[in-house]
């Protein structure tokens, strides 16, 4: 039995890295994938790599408008939507002292109003159909801060008290909401650091290795499957223990 058969999930930042490996680990246990990213060009190759399976639909989730007329064309085309993963996210990093008024904004549109406006237009979905899963990536630097990410920080800690309140809001129509935490993730833009990087972080997780794209993917299709239908409000850290 697939995990997920039958139901269509949003995958926001679909295109690339942890998205990408997402949308392909939901497409593998059954489930219809709307790819909502920035990224048409990869966005498209992936969608004809799994053209009965997939839609993409070019979304700035910021602007409240483009993420509506996404919505709506994603219940068009799939019928209506079981599962929303709020993974978009960019970074702009300085210290506080440096940090421009536009790197704070631009980083807290993405990664704070952008889930907003994505919950905003489709928790009505799930609320009439009284069952969903809103997934919110946070990250350890929500939980714990990081240098030079006073912006980045504030918005994955938000992103959680965000998740927590909804929880207690949207539990009586069955939908759960949880929050996953990842730690160092082998993306394509840290497998461009510096070696001596790359090995700094492997080095502070006791696990060994930073996380592959797939665990973040794995965790985001246990939180979306019914086993896991009594977890809500719940941060979920995959960081191989680099917080300890």
């Amino acid at each position: 039995m697939l995990r997920l058969e039958n139901k269509v999930a949003v995958i926001t930042g679909g295109a690339a890295g942890i998205g990408k490996a997402s949308v392909e680990k939901f497409v593998s246990e059954g489930a219809k994938v709307a790819i909502w990213d920035v990224n048409e060009e990869a966005g498209q190759a992936l969608v004809a790599k799994y053209p009965h399976a997939t839609m993409f639909i070019k979304v700035d989730t910021s602007n409240p408008v483009s993420v509506e007329k996404a919505t709506a064309e994603t219940v068009a085309k799939f019928g209506t939507i079981d599962i929303l993963i709020n993974n978009a996210g960019i970074t702009r990093d300085a210290t506080i002292k440096k940090m421009t008024f536009e790197q704070w904004e631009q980083v807290i549109s993405i990664n704070l109003t952008g889930v907003f406006n994505c919950i905003k237009n489709v928790s009505p979905i799930m609320i009439e159909k009284e069952g969903g899963r809103i997934i919110n990536t946070s990250s350890v630097v929500g939980l714990y801060g990081n240098f030079g990410q006073t912006n980045y920080a504030a918005t994955k800690s938000g992103v959680i008290g965000m998740s927590k309140t909804l929880a207690k809001e949207l539990g009586k129509y069955k939908i759960t909401v949880n929050a996953v935490a990842p730690g160092f993730i082998a993306t394509d833009m840290v497998r461009a650091m510096p070696q001596k990087v790359i090995e700094m972080m492997e080095g502070k997780t006791p696990i060994g290795r930073l996380g592959e794209p797939e665990d973040i993917a794995n965790a985001y299709t246990f939180l979306a499957s019914d086993e896991a239908s009594f977890i809500t409000g719940s941060v979920l850290s995959v960081d191989g223990a680099v917080t300890l």
